[in-house]
């Protein structure tokens, strides 16, 4: 039925093309279709998915009227697409289908946060030059309109810190772990794949890749800076232990696998790895597949947005939305890219992983004789490292794990102390590090 402020007016059509059929694609046409007089409505254009390239059609989508190729390159080159939708993931193929869409004049979606976080310098000069848009809030936490926050909400604000829980499956494996009694992480690993919130190649999510493609796009719109992937310090959470997660536990700790960036007089934050965070921390309470970036700025303090990061509705949420921007904002964006004209974009450096500061969880296992505690604690007093909590375990085995919480310290300082503390002969395999942070 159309709608009546539509009758007997001459409303402008758009045409959509979409590329890849996948949870993404199918989300994001399904929505198109279902929503398109309320797209109209908020655009004032009729909104129409003139083509479709993808290998195979999806179950879920109703492809009987819309011109379907095989070949994702005839929908940039049709001259009724005028927005492309890139949803095909990867960056070879991906790559080139932007740039072909820019060259032909088309504005551009994407989900693909990995073609944002390594080239997204040269796609938006292209685009820039070609004055055609390139949008991405879906690349970023699903559903959350993490980059449209930061990029206009926060506009005025100067942005000291960023911490996020930016990954859904690993999020997932460390509430199970906890919540589910001695599940290690393999048991839960492969629960994930099963249900599928993990990849049958999990690497990108456990090892922290995909999380630092985001937080590197994420770091740029807080502060202004350059993209800087290649500068990414990654740590997944495959080491993590049930024994780990008990005794943070046991400490008021949580255990979060946490995209972190920050502002310094040293230079910029740029790092992914497990923390502890105390339980009453908001970003502690974020459980299961669900996403959270806490932001911290000068005018408005801090700000948490929450939500489901991944899956076929949430993230074409997002991808239709930047459909709408673009409609909106006609020929060309007028909103920088990364939240900050192109000539301001100062390149700060990013410091390496050894001159960050923060406090330290270290799991030790000794041989229970007299003596070796004071030996520990002299090595860490030897490198400015107190000690703030501590539980030593009497198993009555002869061997004694040792947890300890330190002050806040750099890294190389602790790097330092662990190496002697792994030579010491009551001191058995290596020791456990994780970082702790505070952030309320």
């Amino acid at each position: 039925m159309q709608l009546n402020w539509l009758e007997n007016k001459r409303v402008q059509q758009i045409g959509v093309g979409i590329c890849g059929l996948g949870t993404v694609g199918s989300g994001a046409y399904n929505l198109i279709s279902g929503n398109s007089e309320e797209i109209s409505r908020k655009t004032g254009r009729v909104v129409k998915i003139t083509q479709v390239g993808c290998r195979r059609d999806h179950p879920d989508c109703d492809l009987a009227t819309t011109n379907v190729t095989r070949d994702i390159f005839d929908v940039v080159k049709n001259p009724e697409v005028d927005v492309v939708l890139e949803l095909i993931g990867g960056t070879d193929v991906a790559l080139r289908l932007v740039k072909e869409a820019i060259a032909n004049r088309k504005h551009v979606v994407t989900a693909n946060k990995a073609l944002i976080a390594i080239h997204g310098e040269e796609l938006f000069k292209l685009a820039n030059d070609a004055g055609v848009c390139l949008k991405f809030e879906a690349a970023i936490a699903g559903g959350i309109p993490i980059v449209k926050a930061i990029r206009e909400g926060l506009a005025a604000n100067e942005v000291q810190f960023l911490a996020g829980v930016i990954n859904g499956t690993t999020n997932y494996i460390l509430t199970e772990m906890e919540t589910a009694g001695n599940r290690d992480f393999t048991d839960v690993l492969s629960e994930a794949q099963e249900l599928g919130y993990a990849e049958a190649d999990p690497t990108f999510d456990v090892e922290g890749i995909d999380a630092a493609h985001k937080l590197t796009i994420l770091s740029s719109i807080a502060f202004g800076v350059p993209l800087k992937f290649d500068s990414m310090y990654a740590e997944g959470i495959s080491e993590i232990t049930v024994e780990d997660i008990r005794y943070a536990g046991e400490l008021g700790f949580r255990i979060k696998h946490l995209g972190i960036t920050a502002r310094t007089n040293r230079g910029i934050e740029l790092r992914v790895h497990p923390t502890l965070i105390k339980k009453t921390e908001m970003l502690a309470q974020v459980d299961g597949v669900m996403n959270a970036v806490l932001v911290g700025s000068d005018a408005a303090g801090q700000t948490m947005y929450y939500g489901v990061g991944a899956g076929a509705g949430p993230t074409a949420s997002s991808v239709v939305a930047d459909v709408i921007d673009v409609l909106r904002s006609g020929e060309t964006d007028q909103i920088p890219n990364l939240g900050f004209v192109a000539e301001a974009i100062q390149a700060i450096p990013v410091l390496d992983i050894t001159n960050i500061e923060s406090a330290y969880y270290l799991r030790l296992k000794v041989i229970d004789v007299p003596g070796v505690m004071a030996k520990i604690s002299t090595i860490l007093s030897e490198h400015a490292i107190s000690i703030e909590s501590l539980i030593q375990k009497d198993t009555g085995q002869g061997e004694v794990p040792i947890v300890i919480v330190t002050n806040r310290v750099l890294e190389r300082s602790v790097n330092d102390a662990i190496r002697e503390l792994e030579g010491l002969k009551q001191v058995e395999g290596p020791l456990a590090r994780i970082r702790v942070e505070t952030f309320s």
